[in-house]
């Protein structure tokens, strides 16, 4: 059978409940919050065989056995991959892809290319058209671009020609799938059928696994549509993707920033010019999902638009779709060029230093630029003004699920409409917040004594006239696990054993601590595991993430690590788990950021102290405070 789509086998696994599997075929017990029966793949007499609801998995702690509701399956039955698939699948009213067949179907099977391979098949001519045109490579050059950037992204070029891929698809006349992957147009009425893209610039569109989804055509000359982009296809939803974020990914992670950006030209110049953690939406307003993605990707996310209206009405559009989304944690801002200038164009004449100095003074936090363009359209001189203020804010705010965040937004509004704390919850929703009218604002004696006593970075905990907590050990950091200390020699297995038995820990992983170019087996590991869980909408359950990469390269170091994993934190045990998770992961960001500290700390001992700068001073006491902790 051919490969199976991952996105059917996730589709399948998440309407399976693996303890239903599995009790089709042996009697399960209730055993605290998992269930247990002997296991039947060898013998025994009293139950080691474990299936937690919760991730999804099934362990044998007698013969190590484990897996998925799939694999259950195989195992049990003898059954390979895609029979196990499709038997689970009927089971639950699923039809395998068309265009899997059974073993029978073979001849039609070899014949069939899938829609990734079509494009990646189109990508490489259209690569190569490229080098064969003069006027293509000096359009490039005009606006910029090197050799090397173009074959970073992989453009080239689509002949002026009704249909050129006739050259490189032997079948283009009656290969149904060169249509539904949006490579050629079938016209209804004549039944001719052409090139989609002709006389473009293209632009291959990879998803996060770096297979080409659809592509992106720039007209040369005049013309229009000036930009082009694939159709929705089985492989390409413009509302899930972003344009360069493989190309992208490295750099969001060194910077922990990504910048949005309107299109793919942009994408390219700014990585031309030193900007490389930029990605582009596809033609469409940025979605919900795609915010999910970006916030998963870097703490701070930058979306830049032209200052014209329409870049406005883009940004409010974009501000729209985060709102539920936004987090205490992250940063979303707003960059607004000047009219004459795109990202393209401003970073060629002002520089790469210009560029990123413009997004670290200009760039409008959420609550700003909410506050700006709601002010925008009130007269906040007079009282109907302001109660338009708060009427239009209202709907906004209600959205809003970040605490802080929310706060600050509502206290904004009310001092924008003269209102105090108490009448501003009052219209917009939510807790009052500081003194309200006729109390008074300093906190009573019982008040002060809750408050936190700063902290003493000496002695490595808070400290006051009472005295200094230096229980950070044992208050923050978490008690060992249930089975007692553990001699940690790979501290990063064990941060990847704790992401294999909750997977929602990759969603708190700074991007930044990530290795860029991983050699480390279980490095590569963590890098992928964050990878993938960073693409789902949502965080999947263990048995599901290991299925998922059942074809991965670091799928062997992932097994082992969920192995490794049970022998060390029991089902249930989220406050522990969590505990551990907080300390494994504190260690961890310092042995990464160690080597960078050292190079930093090596370069500013370099410099004539006198002639430090004070933040220079600030972070070489820093570094050195880091370097004697680790």
């Amino acid at each position: 059978m051919a490969l199976i789509p991952e996105e059917f086998v996730q589709d399948l696994l998440n309407r399976l409940d693996i303890v239903e599997v599995v009790e089709r075929y042996l009697p399960l017990k209730k055993a605290g919050q998992n269930y247990a029966a002997c296991c039947p793949f060898h013998k025994e007499k009293s139950p080691s065989f474990t299936v937690s609801p919760t991730k999804q998995f099934y362990h044998c702690f007698g013969c190590g056995v484990h897996g998925s509701a799939i694999g259950f399956v195989m195992e049990h039955e003898g059954l390979s991959f895609p029979d196990a698939v499709e038997k689970l699948a009927e089971s639950v009213g699923m039809q395998l892809p068309k265009s899997e067949g059974r073993s029978n179907d073979a001849p039609r099977r070899i014949q069939q290319t899938s829609l990734v391979d079509l494009n990646t098949r189109a990508m490489h001519y259209y690569r190569e058209q490229l080098k064969a045109s003069p006027r293509a490579i000096d359009y490039l050059k005009r606006r910029g671009l090197s050799g090397q950037i173009a074959a970073r992204f992989g453009l080239g070029y689509a002949p002026d020609n009704w249909h050129p891929l006739a050259e490189c698809f032997s079948d283009y006349a009656t290969n149904a799938q060169l249509n539904e992957v949006g490579l050629v147009i079938d016209h209804a009425d004549s039944g001719r059928r052409y090139d989609r893209f002709r006389d473009r610039v293209v632009f291959p569109i990879m998803d996060g696994k770096s297979q080409v989804i659809g592509f992106g055509g720039r007209i040369i000359d005049q013309g229009e549509p000036k930009y082009l982009n694939s159709p929705e296809t089985p492989l390409f939803q413009k509302g899930l993707e972003l344009y360069g974020l493989p190309q992208a990914r490295q750099a969001i992670r060194a910077s922990n920033r990504v910048l949005v950006v309107e299109g793919y030209m942009d994408v390219v110049a700014l990585a031309q010019l030193g900007v490389e953690y930029s990605v582009a939406t596809l033609g469409t307003a940025c979605t919900p999902e795609h915010v999910k993605k970006l916030m998963r990707l870097a703490d701070q996310v930058v979306f830049s638009f032209d200052g014209d209206k329409a870049g406005r009405r883009a940004a409010w559009r974009a501000l729209e779709n985060s709102l539920a989304l936004a987090n205490d944690g992250k940063t979303l801002s707003f960059l607004f060029l000047p009219q004459e200038h795109d990202p393209d164009s401003y970073i060629r004449e002002f520089g790469k230093d210009a560029f990123e100095t413009l997004i670290e003074r200009e760039a409008l936090g959420l609550v700003a630029f909410m506050c700006r363009e709601l002010a925008s359209q009130v007269d906040l001189d007079s009282d109907e003004g302001k109660a338009k203020l708060m009427h239009l804010a209202k709907p906004l705010v209600e959205q809003i699920k970040a605490p802080a965040l929310g706060i600050l937004l509502r206290k904004k509004l009310a001092e924008m409409a003269g209102m105090d704390g108490g009448e501003a919850a009052q219209l917009l929703g939510g807790v009052a917040y500081g003194p309200q009218q006729g109390q008074a604002a300093r906190p009573n004696k019982q008040e002060w004594g809750n408050k936190k006593k700063p902290w003493n970075k000496d002695g490595g905990g808070f400290s006051g006239e009472r005295g200094s907590w230096k229980g950070r050990d044992q208050e923050n950091r978490g008690a060992p696990p249930p089975d007692g200390p553990r001699e940690t020699r790979d501290l990063a297995f064990e941060l990847l054993q704790l992401l294999v038995v909750a997977p929602k820990y990759a969603l708190e992983l700074p991007q930044q601590a990530l290795p860029a170019n991983p050699h480390n087996p279980t490095q590569k590991a963590i890098v992928r595991l964050v990878d993938y869980v960073c693409e789902q909408a949502q965080p999947p359950a263990s048995g599901h993430l290991l299925e998922a990469l059942r074809g991965d390269d670091s799928h062997a170091v992932l097994n082992k690590a969920f192995v490794k994993s049970r022998d060390s934190y029991r089902e249930g045990e989220d406050a522990v788990l969590g505990q551990a998770w907080k300390f494994a992961l504190e260690r961890y960001l310092l042995m990464m950021e160690k080597p960078r500290a050292a190079q930093r700390l090596a370069e500013l001992a370099r410099l004539d102290f006198g002639s430090m700068t004070q933040e220079e001073r600030d972070e070489y006491g820093r570094l050195t405070m880091l370097g004697r902790k680790t």
